[in-house]
C-alpha cells in the first residue's frame, strides 16, 4: 500500500445519498457499504472506478464512483483523503443522471445541498393541470353562448416573493418550478422527489399556514450554520466539515445501518434534534413530540455523546431506560447500531420494572415475593370486593387508586391518604368513599402478604424508598467528607458495607408519559442533581396508562429552555397523520409538568394513501374481510408479513384472528404480540392490542372492531353521569390508545369495524366505507389499495 493510502481515509454519506439508498433499497446500501470501506482502505486502489466530473467552488472536485451492481455515486472530494457522496443513482442512464445534478451550498444553513432539476421538470411541472388550468376555457350559457370565466389557478406561494423564500432556505434554483404549483398534489409530487430538507421543512411550513415570521423563529433558525455572518458559497472544504451535511460513517456499525429506514435507524439528525441531543443542560431536560418525530432517536444520540464525555473506565455510569422489557430491547440492539458494542459497555439498558425488582432484590433483608400479572391482580381486586361487600367499586379504579394515587402520594396511612389534596389524573371521591377505599387496600394487602406475592407497582415503591434512603446517605457522606476537608472516608465507607455513590452519571428516558410517580422517585434518587443528570423523551398524547405526575414535585425540573418540542414526523404520512390527529382534537393533554401540550404545528414530510374504511355486519366477516386484504398486500404489492399488524380488542380476539388468517384460503403466517415483543424475525403478521403496538411501527397497519361500544369500550358508559371525571378521564385514554395504534403505520392504514363505527372516527367515515361483505366471496373484488 502506498503512503497516501495508509493515511485514514475519511467518507461522510450526505443525507440525501441516505435517502437514495434507502429508496433503492438493499443493493444500493451493499454497494455503498463496500466502496465506502474500500475507499477507506485505500484511495488510491485502482479497482475504484473514480472518474473526475466538474470543479466545485474554490476547493472541491466532484467526480462519478462506480459502486457495482449498475449503482453509481456522486462523490465530492474538498480535502485530501476527505470524501463526501452526495447521490447514488442506478442503471444504465445512472451517469447522465448524477452528471446533471445540481450542486450547491445553501447560504442559511451552510450544507451542502444536492438538487435533480431533470427530475423537478420531467414530474412536477409538467404534471397535468386542472381541466381549466389554462384560465381561457368557456362554458356556453344558455342560446346566446355567453361565456362564463374560468378562474385561473393561483400558485400555492404566490404570496412569498422569491427573495423572502431564500432568506428562509429554500434552494434558489427550485424557484421557477415552485411558481408553478397550484395544487396540493403537484405540491405532494415536488416534496417527493428527495429534496433538502430545510427547503421542504420550509415550504410544508407555509404550506401549512404558518407565517413567515413563526418559520423563521421555529424552522430557518435552527438551521442557521453557527458562522451564518460568513458562510461562503464557494467554500466547499468548511461546507463539507458542517453537520448538517454529513452522516459520519467513521464507526462500522454505523456504516452498517446506512440506508435502513427512519426507525431502523435515522443517522442524520434534523438540526433541532442535533442540539438536543449533544447541548449540556444545567440540570434535566424534556424532549416533547408527536409520534415519528424522532425522540427516540435524540434520546439514543444523547446516550452516545454523553458517553463520548465520561473518563476512560469498565463501568455504565449511564442508564438508558423505558417503560417495558420489548422496548427496552430494541433501545439496545439501536444503540448497538450507533455506536456498537464499545458504547453498550458504558450504558445500563433496562426497563423500570426490571430496574425496580433489581434494586429490590440486592437490598439487604427484604422479601420480594413473586409478582402478580396484570390479569391476576385485577382477579384479587374481585375477591376483596366480594369479601369485604364494597362492590360498588370496581376493580379497574381500585387497581388506579392504589397505582396512581396511593403508591404515588407515599399514602403509606390511612390517615395520610385521608387528608391527600392532589389528585391530578383522579376523579373526586367523597371522604366516604376514600374510607371504603382504604378498607379494600388494606385488605388486597392482607392476600398479598399472605400467599407473599406483591405487584410490579409495589416493587416499584418499594425500589423508590430504597433508592431515596441511599440517596439521603450519599448526601450525608458527602457533608461529612467536606467538614473533613475532602479526605477519602475509606474506613467509614467500608465500615458500611458499601461505597456510598450514586448509582448513575446520567439517567436518559424513553417514553416518559408512561412511567409512574414511583418510577420517577426511584430514578430521581438513583442520580445526583446537577448538570445533564436526567434527560426524557416522551408525549401525554401517547400515554397509555393513567400516569398523570409533575415533575417539578418529583425534583426533576425541566420548565423554561430545558423544555423542548419536535415538530417534524419522519415516519407517518400526511393523510394518515391528519386521520389519527383528528382522534385527540380538541382533547388536553399535560406537557408532564403541569402545563398543558398540544399538537400545533405537527406536520409530516411524507405523502401518500388516505386511510380506507371498511365495514362489516359481524365479527367473522370482519376477520375474514382483513385475512383478504393482508393477502392481497402480500401477493400483489410484495410487502412482507412481518411489515403488516392487525389490533384486536383483546386476547381472545387475537386467537380467533390467528385462526382464520391459518386456515384455507389464506394459510397466512400470524404471531401474537406479547408482553416482551415477537421473538425472532418470523415472517408472520403480528397480531396484538393496541397497548402492544407502543414503540413499533409497521408499513401496514389494520386495526379492527373500532365499533360502537368496543373503542370506546361501553362499560365506560357507567360512569357518564355517575362520575363525569372518570368518564372523561377513560375517554381520553382511549382516544391516545387509537391514536398510538394508528401513528405506527408507516405506508397504509386500514380501519374496520362490524356494526356501527365507533364515534372516535370522522364523521364520514361510515358514508366513505366499503363494504366488507365483498371481499369474503371468491370472486369478490380487490380492495382497491394503490399502495406499492
Amino acid at each position: 500500500m502506498s503512503a497516501a493510502g495508509q493515511i485514514r481515509t475519511r467518507v461522510a454519506v450526505a443525507p440525501q445519498a441516505h435517502e437514495d439508498m434507502r429508496r433503492l433499497g438493499g443493493g444500493a446500501k451493499d454497494a455503498v457499504g463496500d466502496f465506502v470501506h474500500r475507499l477507506r482502505a485505500d484511495r488510491t486502489n485502482r479497482a475504484l472506478r473514480i472518474k473526475q466530473l466538474r470543479t466545485a467552488g474554490d476547493n472541491g472536485q466532484l467526480s462519478l464512483a462506480v459502486l457495482g451492481g449498475q449503482h453509481m455515486a456522486l462523490l465530492l472530494e474538498t480535502e485530501e483523503n476527505r470524501f463526501t457522496l452526495l447521490a447514488v443513482r442506478h442503471g444504465e442512464r445512472a451517469p447522465d443522471r448524477l452528471a446533471r445534478l445540481t450542486v450547491a451550498i445553501n447560504t442559511v444553513s451552510g450544507a451542502i445541498e444536492v438538487v435533480d432539476q431533470s427530475e423537478v421538470s420531467a414530474n412536477v411541472v409538467a404534471l397535468r393541470e386542472p381541466s381549466s388550468a389554462a384560465g381561457t376555457a368557456t362554458t356556453g350559457e344558455g342560446p346566446t353562448g355567453s361565456a362564463r370565466d374560468t378562474p385561473t389557478p393561483v400558485p400555492l406561494f404566490g404570496g412569498h416573493d422569491d427573495a423572502a423564500l431564500i432568506r428562509l432556505g429554500v434552494v434558489p434554483t427550485l424557484l421557477p418550478a415552485l411558481r408553478k404549483i397550484t395544487t396540493d398534489a403537484q405540491l405532494a409530487a415536488f416534496l417527493s422527489h428527495n429534496l433538502p430538507e430545510l427547503t421542504r421543512d420550509v415550504l410544508l411550513a407555509l404550506h401549512g399556514g404558518a407565517e413567515r415570521e413563526q418559520v423563521r423563529r421555529n424552522i430557518t433558525e435552527q438551521w442557521e450554520a453557527d458562522d451564518i455572518d460568513v458562510v461562503d458559497p464557494q467554500d466547499w472544504v468548511r461546507a463539507a466539515r458542517r453537520p448538517v451535511s454529513q452522516v459520519s460513517t467513521e464507526d462500522d456499525a454505523v456504516l452498517g445501518a446506512l440506508g435502513e429506514g427512519f426507525d431502523a435507524w435515522r443517522l442524520f439528525l434534523h438540526p433541532e434534534q442535533r442540539r438536543l441531543a449533544t447541548t449540556g443542560f444545567k440540570g434535566s431536560a424534556k424532549v416533547t413530540g408527536g409520534p415519528g418525530t424522532g425522540k427516540t432517536v435524540v434520546a439514543l444520540h444523547r446516550v452516545r455523546h454523553l458517553v463520548d464525555r465520561l473518563p476512560p473506565g469498565h463501568d455504565r455510569p449511564v442508564l438508558l431506560t423505558t417503560y417495558n422489557t420489548n422496548l427496552a430491547e430494541d433501545l439496545r440492539h439501536r444503540l448497538s447500531q450507533l455506536g456498537g458494542e464499545a458504547l453498550l459497555r458504558r450504558v445500563d439498558i433496562k426497563s423500570v420494572d426490571r430496574l425496580a425488582r433489581e434494586v429490590v432484590e440486592q437490598a439487604p433483608g427484604t422479601d420480594l415475593g413473586r409478582p402478580l400479572d396484570d390479569e391476576a391482580a385485577m382477579n384479587l381486586w374481585h375477591t376483596v370486593r366480594t369479601e369485604t361487600g364494597l362492590l360498588q367499586y370496581d376493580a379497574d379504579f381500585l387497581d388506579a387508586e392504589f397505582k396512581h394515587v396511593i403508591l404515588a402520594q407515599g399514602c403509606g396511612t390511612r390517615h395520610l391518604y385521608m387528608r391527600l389534596s392532589d389528585r391530578r389524573g383522579r376523579p373526586r371521591i367523597t371522604r366516604a368513599e376514600r374510607a371504603d377505599v382504604w378498607t379494600l387496600v388494606e385488605a388486597y394487602r392482607d392476600h398479598l402478604s399472605v400467599s407473599r406475592r406483591t405487584t410490579y407497582a409495589m416493587i416499584a415503591d418499594q425500589a423508590a424508598r430504597i433508592e431515596q434512603s441511599h440517596a439521603a446517605r450519599v448526601e450525608e457522606q458527602a457533608h461529612y467528607k467536606e467538614e473533613m476537608g475532602g479526605l477519602d472516608l475509606i474506613h467509614r465507607e467500608a465500615s458500611r458495607g458499601m461505597w456510598l455513590t450514586p448509582r448513575y452519571r446520567h439517567v436518559v428516558v424513553d417514553e416518559a408519559q408512561d412511567l409512574s410517580a414511583s418510577h420517577w422517585r426511584m430514578l430521581r434518587a438513583m442520580v445526583p442533581s446537577g448538570p445533564d443528570d436526567i434527560f426524557l423523551v416522551g408525549d401525554a398524547h401517547q400515554r397509555i396508562y393513567a400516569h398523570h405526575v409533575i415533575l417539578g414535585r418529583l425534583g426533576i425540573e425541566t420548565r423554561g429552555r430545558a423544555a423542548r418540542r419536535l415538530t417534524l414526523n419522519y415516519r407517518t404520512t400526511r393523510e394518515i397523520l391528519r386521520s389519527a390527529g383528528g382522534l385527540v382534537t380538541g382533547e388536553t393533554f399535560d406537557d408532564l409538568d403541569g402545563g398543558d401540550d398540544s399538537l400545533q404545528g405537527y406536520r409530516s414530510v411524507l405523502t401518500g394513501l388516505a386511510p380506507q374504511f371498511w365495514r362489516a355486519p359481524d365479527w367473522q366477516t370482519e376477520m375474514r374481510a382483513v385475512a383478504s386484504l393482508i393477502q392481497e398486500r402480500h401477493d400483489t404489492y410484495g410487502t412482507p408479513y412481518r411489515a403488516m399488524a392487525i389490533s384486536v380488542p383483546d386476547g381472545t380476539a387475537a386467537a380467533q384472528m390467528a385462526g382464520i388468517l391459518a386456515r384455507a384460503p389464506f394459510g397466512i403466517p400470524a404471531v401474537e404480540l406479547g408482553r416482551d415483543g415477537v421473538r425472532g424475525d418470523r415472517d408472520a403478521v403480528r397480531i396484538g392490542t393496541m397497548y402492544r403496538f407502543k414503540g413499533l411501527e409497521f408499513q401496514r397497519v389494520f386495526l379492527t372492531s373500532v365499533s360502537d361500544g368496543q373503542i370506546p369500550h361501553q362499560r365506560i358508559e357507567q360512569h357518564r353521569f355517575a362520575n363525569p371525571d372518570r368518564y372523561r378521564q377513560e375517554e381520553q385514554r382511549a382516544r391516545s390508545l387509537v391514536f398510538v395504534a394508528a401513528t405506527r403505520a408507516r405506508d397504509e392504514l386500514v380501519i374496520t369495524w362490524n356494526g356501527r363505527p365507533s364515534r372516535f372516527l370522522p364523521e364520514d367515515a361510515a358514508r366513505t366505507a366499503r363494504n366488507a361483505t365483498t371481499l369474503v366471496s371468491p370472486d369478490g373484488p380487490p380492495s382497491g389499495s394503490a399502495a406499492a
